[in-house]
């Protein structure tokens, strides 16, 4: 094989995505590897500005007739590129100059990153969610007991006392013990395994909407956008659909509170995806389920902190909705993740459809 042939071979086989782009920031080669990365073919884009095929926020184009003109390569580090398409992608990206006399090209290396961050978060909120898990039954042990004690002194001194009137205080005091345990329990999320049995996610999703609907009114529109050929999950349909309503409840009154100019709008969505890691672990199949509503989104300083335990945006929340949530879908495997700007927040819950025993 002539050595030509055989470097073309080569960065054919690369699993890292390589461009060559020539002294006119023309694209003369991309391997097969960047092709799929980037979302196009050799032939389409051979001879296409290179900004053709993606731009970022700093001018790319500076950068790269730098490295031509002063000969230099350079490195940057989680760059995100904004694709023909529209999609976004962060990479690391390599630029090293290829001096020909009289002429320089450039190699171009980019390195995908968004599974990797993405694994490194969803790997910290997991690990954020058992700390808090194990962080909140050793306060439900603390503060459960002597509760116990206090209620049940309360009934002792019910018994004691000859004056009825004085009941209404001993009751209160055992109201409000019941109501700080079950305060608790709800804090530990649900306290019984799932009961896993084939459950149609559809159905689970409607049921959700049938509910929102009748609290939405009039003014609220749901939109729904399924994927029909979904294959059943082993999950449990009551925790599931709680987990979903919360999530839904959560955007109506997020709306109801901010109503948005064009009309309060929540959008339930279902997709799978092959070959998809949740935290650590890798599965076959996952069902993707997406909430979004057009609200005012969820504040910045909020956000790293939805998922924990009494943490609420409103005065009147309990802050335990999406803690719950998170909690039914740790017990199926999954995971909740959440992106949120003014005008489109969504909630994203990743449900394995076989789970592993």
């Amino acid at each position: 094989m002539p050595p030509a042939n055989l470097h073309h071979h080569i960065l054919d086989n690369l699993k890292t995505a390589i461009l060559l782009v020539e002294p006119n920031l023309t694209v003369s080669y991309i391997n097969p590897a960047a092709e799929s990365l980037l979302a196009v073919s050799d032939q389409r884009i051979h001879g296409e500005a290179i900004t053709h095929l993606f731009h970022e926020d700093e001018d790319t184009v500076v950068k790269l007739l730098d490295a031509i003109n002063n000969r230099e390569a350079f490195t940057k580090r989680e760059t995100v590129l904004t694709l023909r398409s529209g999609d976004e992608i962060t990479v690391d990206y390599a630029v090293t100059p290829i001096v020909e006399h009289p002429r320089t090209s450039l190699i171009i290396e980019l390195q995908p990153l968004d599974r990797l961050l993405r694994i490194s978060r969803e790997e910290g909120l997991l690990s954020s969610q058992q700390n808090s898990k194990a962080l909140l039954r050793g306060i439900a042990h603390e503060v459960k007991n002597p509760l116990g004690g206090l209620r049940g002194a309360a009934q002792l001194l019910a018994r004691e006392l000859d004056d009825p009137r004085l009941h209404d205080y001993t009751n209160i005091i055992i109201e409000e013990a019941d109501r700080l345990r079950n305060l608790v329990d709800n804090m530990l999320g649900p306290n019984k395994m799932p009961n896993q049995l084939p459950t149609n996610i559809h159905e689970v999703l409607e049921r959700v909407r049938q509910l929102v609907e009748v609290e939405g009114g009039d003014e609220l529109s749901i939109i729904r956008d399924y994927d029909p050929s979904i294959p059943d999950i082993i999950g449990d349909r009551e925790q599931l659909i709680q987990a979903v309503l919360n999530i839904v409840r959560n955007a109506l009154q997020a709306l109801k509170q901010s109503p948005p100019e064009g009309g309060a709008q929540i959008t339930l969505r279902s997709r799978t995806l092959r070959q998809f890691t949740i935290g650590s672990h890798r599965h076959r199949l996952v069902c993707r389920v997406d909430i979004i509503d057009n609200g005012p989104g969820i504040p910045e300083d909020l956000a790293p902190s939805i998922f924990l335990p009494m943490i609420s945006g409103r005065a009147d929340g309990s802050g335990l909705g999406l803690s719950i949530s998170q909690s039914i879908l740790n017990h199926h495997q999954g995971l909740i993740e959440c992106h949120s700007e003014p005008g489109r927040t969504e909630f994203s819950l990743f449900i394995p459809v076989e789970q592993n025993r």
